[in-house]
């Protein structure tokens, strides 16, 4: 009875050792196949980081791409207001020709006076005559540099047209003339430019 009884003691205590080996290889294989619980988490981590850093740089046009240059815009107009004269006046200046200082048009024509035209009276050159000596209309402007000895108004010409006058006689230019000529000057004894001077110009 006792040998048997001692039999089936050695039998439980060798049941006992097995399972405990068999717990033993079981933690064995979890340590080989990942280590500790923690440490299989912390393997997976450095992967999705990569991953994240993958695809923000996609996202970016990765670490090389350039920022395109910003192009500066150019100079803007400036804000203040530049006063120009209204709509149908007629500049008149003193010009330097090649026989002196005379009253002309602000883009170069210069002005003539008729000798058949009387100071204040209607003009006479018209018809045919006004083809060659077209008058100068519009309302009389002097240049803002100039200060005239005499003075500028307005007289009605052929067909109601408002004809510049300086000292009651009104101006004419001559047809096709390049600026600042003076070539009509003494024509035909009747046209003559108004002749003015240096010191007609402020600050001349």
């Amino acid at each position: 009875m006792r040998k048997s009884g001692w039999a089936a003691a050695t039998g439980l205590g060798s049941l006992v050792l097995l399972l405990a080996a068999c717990g033993g290889s079981s933690t064995s294989s979890n340590s080989a196949a990942g280590g500790t619980p923690g440490g299989t988490a912390g393997s997976s981590a450095p992967a999705s980081s990569a991953s994240a850093v993958s695809t923000a740089t996609k996202a970016s046009g990765g670490a090389t791409a350039k920022a395109t240059p910003h192009q500066n815009v150019g100079p803007q107009p400036s804000s203040g207001t530049v006063s120009f004269p209204p709509v149908g006046t007629t500049v008149l200046v003193v010009q330097h020709s090649a026989i002196g200082y005379v009253l002309a048009e602000a883009n170069g024509q210069v002005a003539y006076t008729y000798g058949k035209d009387t100071k204040n009276g209607a003009p006479t050159c018209t018809g045919s005559c006004a083809t060659t000596w077209p008058p100068i209309t519009g309302v009389p402007k002097a240049g803002p540099a100039d200060t005239f000895p005499g003075t500028f108004g307005v007289v009605k010409g052929a067909g109601g047209v408002e004809q510049i006058t300086y000292n009651g006689l009104p101006l004419y230019r001559l047809a096709g003339a390049k600026s600042l000529t003076t070539k009509g000057n003494g024509l035909g004894g009747e046209w003559h430019v108004i002749m003015l001077s240096e010191s007609d110009i402020t600050g001349g």
